[in-house]
């Protein structure tokens, strides 16, 4: 019963952060995109550390290496997705969240460049494969690089980029604060962060931030794609481990990309479906070895 109950919650969590691509394209419309940013880490802020207050004992920064872990963590993990708000304005859904899939991939990059982990030479050819798939998700037009919605691609790349950073930024850290809290004091600085930057870009809230639309987005997304989400991701990360977890952001572009296309009416090209095989191609070459493991574990237990 609980395989398939944490099946489920595998699904689930794939759901949640899938509706959430188009859930942004959504309150775009109604909300400017730094503060929708900061609305949606507003809300997911306070359910976590009300959560962490309430049901954990560790939930206090008291040592350097939390407080190190959650300015990383605010700074490039929350307040970095701003570049994703920005880039949905005129990126489609699907194409967003099949970006997503290089994080792993640009983490492999910095861990090499401030850890000093090695790769092997299957392992850099997974990086490399990664990346020549995520062009194919840009797809540049060389004669006007700053057409259509190359630019919006590319703030999400940096988002990528800033996301994947601060990931191994965390893990250097090594904090030891709950997970929960963690995330939710990350979320709190970085929603005070994109506050602040969205204030100096002249991001004022309308008449829209009081719509139906709006409301139901920020609450969709701080609530559900957020707060429950990953309080879901803790659970699979603690029993199953790290690269089982990681497995959702194979399923998450998906739902994303269904819901944009059957719901929102958007529209996903066959180069940029191509793009995503290249970056799973080289998400398996870069975890190979994990990869393994799992098949060799699930024999194992078919046998007994």
């Amino acid at each position: 019963m609980s395989r398939f109950r944490d099946l489920g919650l595998f699904v689930t969590l794939a759901v949640f952060w899938g509706l959430s691509f188009p859930a942004i394209s959504v309150g775009l419309e109604k909300l400017p995109p730094l503060l929708f940013a900061s609305f949606r880490y507003d809300v997911a802020a306070i359910l976590l550390l009300v959560y962490a207050l309430l049901m954990t004992d560790n939930w206090w920064p008291e040592v350097r290496t939390d407080r190190a872990a959650i300015l990383a963590g605010g700074v490039f993990l929350v307040a970095g997705n701003g570049f994703l708000f920005i880039g949905q304005q005129t990126v489609p859904s699907g194409a967003a969240a099949i970006m997503q899939t290089l994080v792993p991939i640009a983490t492999a990059v910095w861990a090499l460049l401030i850890l000093g982990e090695r790769l092997s030479f299957l392992g850099t050819a997974g990086v490399t494969v990664g990346f020549v798939g995520i062009g194919f998700v840009i797809q540049p037009d060389p004669a006007n690089l700053l057409g259509g919605d190359t630019v919006g691609r590319l703030i999400i790349i940096g988002q990528v980029v800033s996301v994947a950073l601060g990931g191994v930024l965390v893990e250097r850290a090594s904090p030891s604060i709950n997970r929960a809290a963690f995330t939710g004091w990350s979320m709190l600085l970085g929603a005070l962060i994109l506050h602040a930057v969205s204030l100096g870009a002249g991001e004022l809230p309308g008449s829209n931030v009081t719509t139906p639309t709006a409301i139901g987005s920020v609450l969709y997304l701080g609530v559900f794609s957020t707060a429950f989400a990953f309080l879901i991701f803790f659970y699979i990360l603690g029993t199953y481990g790290a690269f089982e977890a990681s497995l959702v952001s194979y399923l998450v572009p998906i739902v994303a990309t269904l819901v944009g296309v059957f719901v929102l009416g958007e529209t996903i090209n066959l180069l940029t479906i191509f793009g995503f095989g290249l970056v799973a191609l080289g998400f398996t070459l870069l975890k190979r070895d994990a990869i393994a493991e799992v098949v060799d574990s699930s024999f194992s237990l078919a046998r007994l």
